[in-house]
């Protein structure tokens, strides 16, 4: 049995490491606030644009003649990874490095090429660097000041690449948040875009009776890159609300489990005293015993 010292030690220790879980269970919940409240509002906004786009896709005649949904043969592929920076997020981070691995083993064995890596996060840019062989671009710093704009600029840049050829495929990797409790690791392809995608959901329809200036197909052709500017950046609000979700529920499970820890401790240490007591006692009694 561990001495008393031992025991206050520890118990000690558990009650600092219990401040500090509950602590940054309190940060993630404020941070998770704002994420919520950031993503919740810009789903509606991402939803009705797609469903904008995909009503004037359906009302065309013809095929949509644009750069972005090109089909092509998959030969080079860009995979976007969306992680933390930091960790203490339970398995927010390995679940999507875990996905991305077995998204390569898939391709490779598709003997296709995955010829760059976007890492949207720290945690991110050291698996895939850990994996080497890959082209990456890290860009960790959108995580600390998540803006439209640098989103943006980042979804230009893989759309080059695609209209110009050098990929045919951008996939993301990201977790969906669904709720405080519920995150949904995602794999999805960004390009080439689905302009059909929402065209049957309810509350769309195919028959507008609008007249379009200066046409429908350059109307189209504008919201394209809207979209999938917003597309891109709505996938990083989802993480990050994610993310933040993931270490609220990751600290107070530390949290509880410190305090089972703290109550076991207490009744070792209650235990362990007594226990000395009684031998002290014992020795009192069995010295005046002797004397006697």
């Amino acid at each position: 049995m561990a001495s008393l010292k031992e025991v206050k030690t520890r118990i000690a220790s558990v009650n600092s490491t219990r401040k500090i879980t509950s602590a940054m269970k309190m940060v993630a919940s404020s941070k998770l606030h704002r994420a919520q409240q950031a993503i919740e509002s810009m789903r509606p906004y991402e939803r009705q644009l797609t469903r904008i786009m995909s009503t004037f896709v359906g009302s065309m005649e013809g095929e949509v003649d644009t750069a972005y949904a090109a089909q092509r043969d998959v030969k080079r592929v860009v995979i976007v990874l969306f992680t933390s920076n930091s960790s203490l997020c339970g398995g927010y981070n390995a679940n999507a490095v875990k996905a991305f691995v077995k998204k390569v083993e898939e391709y490779r064995s598709l003997d296709i090429e995955i010829c760059r890596v976007y890492a949207m996060g720290k945690k991110a840019a050291e698996a895939v660097g850990k994996l080497k062989n890959f082209d990456l671009v890290d860009k960790s710093a959108l995580l600390d000041h998540p803006s439209y704009q640098e989103a943006a600029k980042v979804a230009s840049e893989l759309m080059d690449l695609y209209v110009k050829g050098d990929i045919d495929e951008v996939d993301l990797i990201y977790h969906h948040f669904k709720s405080a409790g519920t995150q949904i690791l995602t794999t999805e392809t960004f390009l080439p875009i689905d302009l059909h995608a929402d065209s049957t959901e309810e509350g769309a329809t195919n028959n507008l009776n609008f007249i379009v200036e200066p046409s429908m197909g350059d109307i189209v052709n504008q919201l394209i890159p809207k979209s999938l500017h917003l597309r891109l950046y709505t996938a990083l609000l989802d993480s990050l609300a994610s993310e933040h979700a993931a270490r609220v529920i990751a600290m107070q499970v530390a949290t509880d489990n410190a305090d089972d820890l703290l109550r076991e401790l207490t009744l070792t240490y209650n235990k362990t005293r007594q226990q000395a007591i009684t031998n002290e006692l014992l020795d009192i009694a069995g010295g005046s015993a002797a004397q006697q």
